[in-house]
């Protein structure tokens, strides 16, 4: 079963979904109703833990390092990630008005009843914390890890982080297809289907190109500092980009990223130091992922799409990407704390939001990694290096 991927165990779950909505009466509707209300609050319960178990360390492990080296690579990422953001908004603020109904879909009406079917019963698991209360102390405990020499508390966030990887990697992953499945039967019984997956392709596609626009701009102002042709850099990373829609991990394809780097002629240690960094930190692909599936979500749901309401889940999203676990999906589970507490997504919309996600992860992260490549002829140049001869 592992040897089946998420991707297709996902695309398997949603025709299952749509087949089980056409077919089944309301009984084995709310059945799959009740497991999506358990799941769904089961995740909410997590979400806290995310947050703790990811920002806090990944921000602590920015305090190694090179110091002002760290810092302008730390910075041209996060700028990166927010630009890509932005472009993503403006562009998801002009064009999903013109492939979807604006307002069509009422998943998160007050009583929510009215649009999907009920579960047979409900099993409340409050968190422990607010989302906003574990962000706050994830940034506290991160930037204290990162202040002081001592190592006890960041091994113990290290040894939380790793019980949370095992809880996403081993309980929240494999449970997602069943859980988007229900979702699917619960929407194809309600009538919302032929909407939803309609959505899901003009997206898609409005996605990928967004992802070849941000790349094209990545190395036209890597190109432009280091001094090099960006279209012959870009080439040469394509290795690096289709391992990654192969691995959908960015930590997986840091090897091969790594020797592409080092192919366009980046300094060898500006790339042992760059890359490795960036795959946790720059998040660009993802992030454009995020910002125009929520926006959708958003506009089929009536609610507030505003730049106002989307500029400072943006700019927290670019922090809240160092985050981002090494595990198909990471950037969104991440991000579901944000989601929740900035766009006010239930838990519906938070379940939409990683089918939708998970759906195109490969090429997000694909994105992530090719992108490092131009961060590493920006700070290959800032370090005072020339690039070496091409073969």
């Amino acid at each position: 079963m592992k040897r089946f991927g998420l991707l297709p165990r996902l695309i398997a779950a949603i025709l299952l979904g749509i087949f089980i909505g056409m077919v089944s009466p309301q009984w084995v509707i709310k059945i799959t109703a009740t497991f999506n209300s358990i799941f769904g609050n089961f995740l909410g319960f997590v979400i806290p833990l995310i947050i703790i178990g990811f920002v806090a360390p990944g921000i602590g492990e920015l305090g190694k390092g090179a110091g002002k080296l760290l810092a302008i690579t730390a910075g041209i990422a996060y700028v990166s990630t927010i630009v890509a953001g932005l472009i993503a908004y403006v562009t998801s603020a002009v064009v999903l008005p013109n492939i979807l109904e604006v307002g069509s879909m009422h998943l998160n009406a007050k009583n929510p009843e009215e649009a999907l079917v009920p579960p047979l019963f409900k099993v409340d698991m409050p968190p422990v914390m607010g989302v906003m209360t574990a962000l706050l102390l994830a940034f506290t405990l991160g930037l204290g890890i990162a202040a002081i020499k001592g190592d006890t508390l960041k091994n113990l966030m290290n040894d939380f982080q790793q019980i949370v990887e095992k809880l996403i990697r081993n309980i929240i992953i494999p449970l997602l297809p069943l859980h988007i499945m229900g979702i699917f039967a619960n929407m194809t019984y309600a009538g919302q289907v032929a909407m939803i997956m309609s959505v899901f392709a003009k997206v898609f596609v409005m996605i990928i190109i967004l992802h070849i626009v941000i790349l094209l701009l990545q190395y036209t102002f890597g190109g432009a500092i280091a001094g090099a042709n960006p279209l012959r850099m870009l080439k040469n990373m394509m290795p690096a980009y289709f391992t990654a829609i192969g691995t959908q991990s960015s930590a997986a394809t840091i090897p091969v990223t790594l020797r592409q780097t080092k192919k366009n002629g980046v300094h060898e240690g500006s790339a042992d130091f760059v890359i490795p960094l960036c795959a946790t930190i720059h998040l660009s692909g993802s992030t454009v992922t995020l910002v125009s599936c929520s926006m959708a979500v958003m506009m089929l749901n009536g609610m507030n799409t505003s730049f106002g309401a989307l500029f400072p889940f943006i700019l927290m999203l670019g922090i809240t990407m160092v985050a981002a676990p090494g595990v198909p999906g990471g950037a969104v589970m991440a991000a579901l704390g944000l989601l929740q507490s900035m766009l006010h997504f239930d838990p519906t919309l938070l379940s939409l939001m990683i089918a939708l996600y998970l759906a195109q992860d490969s090429f997000g992260t694909a994105c992530n990694v090719t992108g490092d490549g131009a961060i590493a002829l920006m700070v290959n140049k800032i370090s005072g290096h020339k690039l070496a001869p091409q073969e």
